[in-house]
């Protein structure tokens, strides 16, 4: 009996230790693949053709092609894909990061048209591409889809990849087309994964008029609490960090607070089954506009470099790892037989997404110059072709919708499903990669980058938000809403900051903004800070710059 239990005991101990080093090398690898991604994108940065997402995605592609050539095309689950991964570890912090450097008035300037595009859109291409795979896959022998597979793949390939919109756009260069894109593709995701949902969760063999109602009503509850949820934990962490000012004691508590509420956002929401990207998404937004401002300086540039850093590494390692998993050889062994059908279902279903991304981009765009007055904030015909080509990449968030409807634990046993697996690897891959390598040189083509910087939208818009974090780098002027009327006033970078008469010439007193702007500075802003709020630190730059201008005075 000794004997045995000291065998069991060996044998356990055994495997042990090969599953950590397993892990360790498989730890190591992307490490070193990181590192390497990291290199080769700083050299390609001038490149108009490539980006880091796509280098990325080749090195990934790349190591498993060496994996699978080392181990005689056995090694088939080294490296495959986790949803849970991707959704709880990777997404997060990429999608706070984008949250908390967008530029706010951009964004909410073209709320309307972000909604339309992200919701209203999102519908209208699940429709088309639902209705086209159950009209053409019929033909084709892929095995037995029922409606809700028709509907989940829909919901799976109408969800655009956001996490690549960042890599080919910039909101410096390009503020209306990154906005509307960027902020079409988050509220485009969380509208996918609810749709998703919404379909696992319907008993669709009974359709009825309700279903549509409840569905309608389940993704308004959604999108509402989400952003209330993240609203409230933006605004808990800016009340409790002013509150309290961590910062007098180490400025270590409070660049942790915010992480982990940050964090705690994304998670709350996806215990209450809720939509854990719109909830962080705005949990950020609320966290730049108030909680940034009430920490301390070295804080703040802390916080900024910190959570763009996490989502960097988030992004690159994202690409790599759908890179990687691409090659894993049990997907492509059911449908080696029949290589012409998973060619012919990977056509149908990318010219289906393009279908269904013209069927809303062009009519929606055409609505919305309708009410704009503006020539300026019109999206012009060429800006509404690089909406519709940027909007196209597909990414992460359909593999992971993929996997978790065509896969059972971790693998795929049916015909049907290994096709709709290598098919959704196909089109992520052709998309990011084609569309991806294509979309800068497009953007140059079409919309010419300005050198300036426009007062209207970026200098009046954003001073003192996490974006515009090169003035506490460079000097110790701070940039509080107070100093925007100054006349005269100018910034460490040379750029001449707007007098009172002439922001109020761009911005009229009557919009929605200027209301906001009042509330704001009457009620939100004396309870929870935010801009022009100056924590005080004995001894900081802050001090040393308030008493040199005091001693001047």
């Amino acid at each position: 009996m000794a004997f045995e239990l000291s065998s069991l005991l060996s044998n356990t101990l055994q495997t042990l230790s090969t599953s950590d080093h397993a892990s360790v090398v498989s730890m190591n690898l992307f490490v070193t693949l990181l590192c390497a991604c990291i290199v080769i994108g700083h050299l390609l940065e001038e490149n108009r053709w490539m980006n880091e997402s796509i280098t990325a995605l080749l090195i990934g592609l790349a190591t498993g092609v060496v994996i699978l050539l080392i181990s005689g095309g056995k090694s088939s689950h080294l490296l495959m894909f986790s949803e849970d991964l991707f959704f709880i570890y990777l997404l997060p912090p990429i999608i706070f990061n984008a949250g908390f450097q967008v530029k706010k008035k951009q964004f909410f300037r073209n709320f309307i048209t972000i909604m339309l595009f992200g919701a209203l859109g999102t519908l209208v291409s699940f429709t088309i591409i639902s209705l086209g795979a159950m009209q053409f896959f019929k033909n084709l022998d892929i095995g037995s889809l029922d409606i809700s597979d028709y509907l989940a793949i829909g919901a799976i390939f109408a969800a655009t990849d956001s996490v690549c919109t960042l890599q080919v756009l910039n909101q410096d260069e390009t503020p209306l087309l990154y906005s509307l894109v960027f902020g079409e593709g988050v509220v485009n995701d969380a509208t996918s994964v609810v749709l998703f949902n919404a379909i696992q969760s319907f008993d669709l063999s009974h359709i009825d008029h309700r279903i549509p109602l409840q569905f309608i009503g389940s993704f308004l509850y959604l999108f509402l609490a989400s952003t209330l949820l993240g609203v409230t934990v933006g605004l808990l962490s800016a009340y409790v960090i002013k509150k309290l000012y961590f910062g007098r004691h180490s400025t270590d508590r409070e660049v942790a607070l915010m992480m982990l509420m940050a964090y705690l956002s994304y998670m709350l929401a996806e215990l209450l089954h809720l939509s854990g990207i719109l909830t962080v998404f705005f949990c950020g937004i609320v966290m730049s506009h108030y909680t940034w401002h009430n920490v301390t300086e070295s804080s703040r540039v802390t916080t900024k470099h910190a959570f763009a850093t996490l989502s960097f590494v988030a992004e690159t390692f994202i690409f790599l790892y759908v890179g990687m998993d691409a090659l894993d050889i049990e997907k492509w062994r059911f449908v080696s037989d029949s290589p012409g059908i998973s060619v012919a279902v990977s056509s149908i279903l990318l010219g289906l997404v393009m279908l269904g991304r013209a069927a809303f981009v062009f009519p929606i765009s055409f609505l919305t110059n309708l009410y704009k007055k503006s020539e300026t904030e019109k999206i012009s015909f060429r800006q509404q072709l690089i909406i519709w080509w940027a909007g196209l990449m597909r990414g992460a968030v359909s593999m992971a919708l993929a996997y978790n409807k065509f896969t059972r634990s971790g693998h795929t046993q049916l015909k049907g499903n290994a096709i709709m697996i290598t098919s959704t690897i196909s089109v992520v891959l052709f998309s990011t990669m084609v569309f991806g390598l294509l979309t800068k040189p497009l953007i140059m083509c079409l919309v010419p980058h300005r050198k300036h910087f426009r007062s209207d939208s970026t200098v009046s818009e954003d001073l003192g938000s996490p974006k515009s974090l090169t003035l506490p780098l460079l000097g110790s002027r701070q940039n509080s809403e107070t100093d925007l009327g100054n006349r005269g006033a100018s910034t460490d970078q040379g750029i001449g900051r707007p007098g009172s008469l002439r922001m109020l010439l761009n911005r009229p007193s009557h919009t929605v903004h200027y209301w906001w702007r009042k509330f704001d500075d009457a009620f939100m802003r004396p309870v929870f800070g935010g801009r022009g709020f100056v924590p005080y630190v004995p001894g900081s730059p802050i001090e040393q710059s308030t008493n040199n201008v005091t001693d001047g005075i």
